[in-house]
């Protein structure tokens, strides 16, 4: 089953911002790209739950928290921090 992956606007707003901060720029795009992947492909294989439909990932050097909605095979990107 392929997910549907969609970010609000400040979670993208963000990840650009940290992306232009980042001394280590193909790092956190790789990262992201990383992300945007495994989510797309199951959003439960590599994350933690959290409260409710939330849930977090993290690769290096991102984290992301997000929703899931599995009658509409959709996975929403609430926000992006730098992790580690």
């Amino acid at each position: 089953m392929i997910w549907t992956v969609a970010w609000f606007d400040s979670a993208q707003n963000h990840l650009a911002e940290l992306w232009m901060e980042a001394p280590d720029r193909p790092a956190v795009s790789a990262a992201a790209n990383a992300m945007d992947q495994s989510l797309r492909s199951d959003p439960y294989q590599n994350s933690e739950s959290r409260s409710g439909k939330n849930r977090v990932m993290f690769v290096p050097p991102l984290g992301i928290s997000f929703d899931v909605s599995d009658e509409d095979c959709l996975v929403t990107v609430l926000a992006v921090w730098r992790s580690g």
